[in-house]
């Protein structure tokens, strides 16, 4: 039992240190009624572009805090699981450039706060990954990641509410450029055994034409 839990936690390390530091703040907040809210990110503001660091720390309510909560749980936990070697950059990119191409493509009006464009970047970068790959096992993933987070699509549209669409899309499209990224990396398409005669049977023909090359010469 206690090895088990071992693993879970190692392989959630990151998700769970993640979580832990945004029920943190929210607790800080509460417990000092010390709002946080003005570290927020303000797209093309420069003296809020620290907010690309910040504002994913932040969250308006509980509510709020939890709809972030068991996403990143679940999405850290499948990258985590299944992208071993590359899921810290994973999770560190998503953070990173989901805050950073909202500064850009953001309401310059609006002040944004919450971790939604890390979920929206996991959950991309799941289901672009599974795709690009080509893999069985990862393109389940991608449809399960469609059948639980399937409202996410409707996230990124504008709508007359306060959540910010920007900030969705913005995660989603970070997702997008880091399963590019790191097509070459983690599970990769499987090589059948059909596959691997024609690759032999190409390089000894190369081989072969390269020996008469020569041999010519």
């Amino acid at each position: 039992m206690n090895n088990k839990l071992s693993d879970i936690i190692n392989i959630l390390f990151i998700p769970i240190l993640f979580v832990i530091a945004i029920w943190f703040v929210k607790g800080f907040e509460l417990i000092y009624s010390t709002p946080f809210h003005e570290y927020g990110i303000t797209s093309l503001d420069i003296n809020r572009i620290t907010g690309i660091f910040s504002f994913p720390f932040l969250h308006a309510d509980f509510n709020h805090l939890i709809n972030n909560t068991y996403p990143i749980i679940i999405l850290g936990g499948i990258i985590s699981s299944v992208y071993k070697e590359i899921s810290n950059q994973v999770f560190f990119f998503s953070y990173l450039l989901s805050g950073t191409i909202l500064w850009f493509i953001g309401n310059p009006e609006e002040n944004v706060i919450g971790a939604s464009g890390i979920v929206y970047a996991l959950a991309s970068f799941v289901l672009i990954s599974g795709f690009i790959k080509k893999q069985p096992r990862l393109t389940i993933l991608s449809f399960f990641v469609i059948f639980m987070y399937g409202s996410l699509f409707w996230g990124m549209l504008p709508m007359p509410n306060k959540i910010s669409w920007e900030g969705h899309l913005s995660g989603f499209i970070a997702g997008i450029l880091i399963a590019i990224y790191f097509r070459n990396k983690g599970p990769q398409e499987k090589i059948y055994n059909y596959e691997l005669e024609e690759e032999l049977e190409k390089e000894r023909k190369d081989i072969d034409i390269n020996y008469i090359y020569k041999k010519d010469e």
